[in-house]
């Protein structure tokens, strides 16, 4: 007898359309008078190269099945020498995120990495770190927010509004948006964007999750998002968005935001599907665990994670559309970017998969936004497309503290008086997103001065987040309005 835990333990996952079929070829086998060791021979070959054993005569069905999810086989060989590796920013870099790039490198698809100087761990791929790998995509090393993004909107109306129509600002925001998990509109409200009569039965998450979708389609979310007007500084003339602008300052929109509850589920299910297809991963690459993009997981998750990027694109546009239309109000410019994704790119005369997970694209010329915190500038910024690292930079200044560390640590009074001090109004928002919670913005700039130019600097002045009780966290404190 061979049981499921063992062919498990000899490479063969644990997914519905692989091990049921496993487990009645190798019963019936047995049954017929085959030798239990031949097969675990046969099954370990099978792992190793399932389109060499598609013509066996007790296991070809399972090949056939195998190679669909496996074209480049199952079983895991790390590389011999870890890929090559850069980071940016040395200084208050965790231990554990550093061991997290390591690892990320030595899987036997890996190319090349890098680590921004906002980086801290999380799972699998740290956060702020840049994977580019051959064929394959990891879902854990997109993130579990596909595609969070942000958009900045350089409006027309004067920066002295923010005083003069202050109440109206604040308004608009809470109108035309939504905070908080789950957060959406409903039916007779819903937002209407080209994005949803796209072909949402591609995948099964999309499928079940397109009405969630459409609810929450220009909504902002808990956590770490936001939506703030604020002071937009040009120290000299600069081109934004394709648009001339002149030196001086300008009221601007900032937002952050991602593909909300459906992008979620969508990470859930092809996370664990790849973690499921890999059970000869050890632990602590765990999260690591790949689909083949010849295979039908992968591709089906690099199509769902498309349509993931256009969704929370469309999400911004509609956030932006309907707060400035609130204002009567128009938008001379914008600027956006993803920095949870993974894109085909040119390195190296090759093409490989780049996941940037917490990263912001910045290739020779490209435009980008990194914010800082509620209290602290972000910047509009231009690549200088430093190859070493991947074309990439920072995609803020990166958490100093966890989330139970921000709300067992810091201080609420501390954090108001902070932002009092900066000429920031808080409408909602969490302890755990204070900007002590975070690392120094200007400490990071400085670290990426080879990655990327500063081309605006942005001054949050009225920062509505997720309020109390609606931030997804088990600890759950905000802040008051700072008056």
């Amino acid at each position: 007898m061979i049981t499921a835990k063992e062919m498990n333990a000899l490479g063969i996952p644990n997914e519905k359309r692989i091990m049921p079929l496993a487990m009645k070829l190798v019963n019936v086998a047995l049954a017929n008078g085959a030798c239990a060791e031949t097969l675990r021979e046969a099954l370990r070959a099978m792992c190793e190269s399932p389109a060499s054993m598609t013509a066996d005569a007790v296991l070809g069905p399972l090949a056939q099945v195998m190679r669909e999810f496996f074209p480049g086989g199952a079983r895991f060989t790390p590389r011999e020498t870890p890929a090559p590796w850069r980071r940016w920013g040395e200084a208050r870099v965790e231990d554990s995120a550093i061991r997290q790039m390591e690892d990320a490198c030595s899987l036997p698809a890996a190319v090349r990495g890098a680590l921004m100087p906002d980086a801290h761990t999380g799972y699998g791929l740290p956060i702020g770190g840049v994977l580019a790998v051959r064929n394959a995509v990891i879902p854990y090393a997109v993130g579990v927010d596909i595609a969070c993004r942000m958009r900045l909107s350089v409006l027309d109306m004067p920066v002295a509004a923010l005083a003069s129509r202050r109440a109206g600002l604040i308004n608009a925001l809470e109108r035309e948006t939504r905070f908080g998990v789950g957060a959406g509109f409903e039916r007779g409200e819903r937002r209407e964007h080209a994005v949803m009569d796209e072909d949402w039965t591609i995948t099964a998450p999309t499928r079940a999750n397109k009405d969630k979708a459409w609810k929450q389609l220009g909504s902002s979310g808990g956590g770490n998002h936001f939506a703030e007007f604020g002071e937009l500084h040009l120290d000299a003339p600069a081109e934004l968005g394709g648009v001339y602008l002149e030196q001086g300052v300008y009221l601007a929109l900032l937002s952050h935001s991602g593909s909300r509850g459906t992008g979620e589920s969508v990470a859930g299910h092809y996370s664990g599907l790849a973690m499921s297809l890999r059970p000869a991963l050890p632990r602590e690459l765990r999260h690591l665990a790949w689909l083949d993009l010849d295979g039908e997981a992968g591709r089906e998750y690099w199509a769902a994670m498309e349509l993931m990027g256009r969704y929370a694109s469309a999400n911004h546009e509609l956030i932006h559309a309907h707060v400035l239309r609130d204002l009567g109000a128009e938008a001379l410019t914008h600027v956006e970017n993803h920095h949870n994704f993974a894109w085909r790119e040119e390195h190296g005369a090759e093409t490989v998969i780049v996941h940037r997970k917490g990263a912001t694209p910045a290739g020779s010329g490209v435009q980008g936004i990194i914010p800082g915190s509620m209290g602290d500038p972000g910047f509009v910024v231009r690549g200088r497309g430093n190859g070493a690292s991947l074309n990439s930079c920072s995609h803020g200044a990166g958490r100093l503290m966890s989330r139970t560390e921000a709300f067992r640590t810091l201080n609420e009074n501390e954090a108001l008086a902070y932002l009092q001090e900066r000429g920031v109004e808080l409408i909602s928002g969490g302890l755990d997103e204070a900007p002590m919670a975070y690392k120094n913005i200007h400490e990071v700039m400085a670290a990426q001065s080879d990655l990327v130019d500063i081309l605006a600097r942005f001054e949050p002045r009225l920062v509505k987040m997720a309020p109390e009780g609606k931030r997804g966290h088990e600890r759950k404190r905000s802040l008051k309005r700072s008056l």
